[in-house]
């Protein structure tokens, strides 16, 4: 049974997280916080948070939810002041977003983990798949990737280039090849190869003569025909799209049983409360997220960590 070591100190995380969720800080949370440093709270202070969280994405039921339960508190008296009301909703984000514990990663698998890499177009899949390969093998993992992505122009070529910068063998197939194709290539390489991790590149959006959720579904019957030691769906979501990725996840959740999500453009949006909904309302653990554009510029998701950052 393998288990990779995470290289990405605390101190590490902490800082890439609070630089990733600055614009996050200071154009929402930072207002958050600083409600709670008034005298007293009024109706008008939870109507102010109730537009500031949701402004932040975190979602119009998720919100009320936590408003509700904050404001409940308050009346009983469980809550005096509005520095216990700050720290109780802080404490409320850290739950929601550790209550929902991951299933699946590449620790303690013994034998092959194929991880499908699923979500839109221009959502930052292929350097996503980067930046968690070359993490995976400064952790000590033997990393494999399949470009399965044949119909996005320049896909393979990326994820080529990628794997020259990080050290990974790509294994691709001829533009417009059968993805599930490239897909047997891949998993017969990583196999031949004594892989740890296959990390697949999907297709984000296809022809109009293909369908792309059934293309998943004909790659889901390639792998499980290999019988690797485990297969896992990562999703890959914008921040910057906020509310209509949370609907594009929905679609993909609908067609596969999605494992984990990788949040991107943290650092480009100020709505990093996207975290939450997806928490809350896909039940889908958040495993990494993306703070720029360098294959080092991700960290690993802590609760914790995260919510402290967008109060840091």
């Amino acid at each position: 049974m393998r288990f990779f070591r995470s290289r990405q100190e605390p101190e590490e995380r902490d800082e890439k997280l609070e630089e990733g969720l600055s614009a996050s800080r200071k154009v929402f949370f930072g207002q958050v916080s600083a409600l709670f440093e008034r005298e007293e709270i009024t109706d008008d202070t939870w109507e102010e948070l109730e537009e500031l969280l949701i402004a932040a994405d975190v979602g119009v039921e998720t919100t009320f939810t936590l408003v509700e339960g904050l404001r409940d508190r308050v009346d009983s008296g469980t809550l005096r002041r509005p520095s216990e009301v700050r720290e109780a909703l802080k404490s409320e984000l850290v739950l929601m977003l550790e209550a929902v514990a991951p299933r699946r990663g590449p620790n303690g698998i013994d034998g092959l983990l194929v991880t499908l890499v699923v979500g839109v177009n221009g959502v930052g899949k292929t350097t996503s798949i980067a930046k968690i390969a070359n993490r995976l093998k400064l952790n000590g993992a033997n990393v494999v990737i399949g470009a399965a992505d044949t119909f996005r122009a320049g896909a393979t070529d990326q994820l080529q280039v990628w794997g020259d910068v990080t050290g990974v063998p790509v294994i691709s197939g001829a533009p417009n090849s059968d993805p599930a194709a490239v897909v047997h290539d891949a998993l017969t390489a990583a196999k031949a190869r004594g892989a740890d991790v296959l990390l697949i590149d999907t297709a984000g959006r296809l022809h109009t003569k293909y369908n792309l959720m059934e293309e998943l579904r004909k790659i889901e019957r390639v792998v499980q025909r290999q019988k690797p030691s485990a297969q896992e769906h990562l999703l890959v979501l914008d921040a910057t799209t906020g509310q209509n990725g949370l609907t594009q996840a929905r679609k993909f959740a609908e067609t596969v049983s999605l494992d984990g999500v990788m949040i991107t453009k943290l650092d480009g949006t100020a709505k990093g409360g996207i975290a939450f909904a997806v928490a809350r309302e896909l039940k889908v653990p958040i495993r990494y997220v993306g703070t720029g554009e360098r294959v080092t510029d991700m960290a690993e998701f802590e609760p914790r960590a995260f919510v402290e950052a967008l109060w840091a």
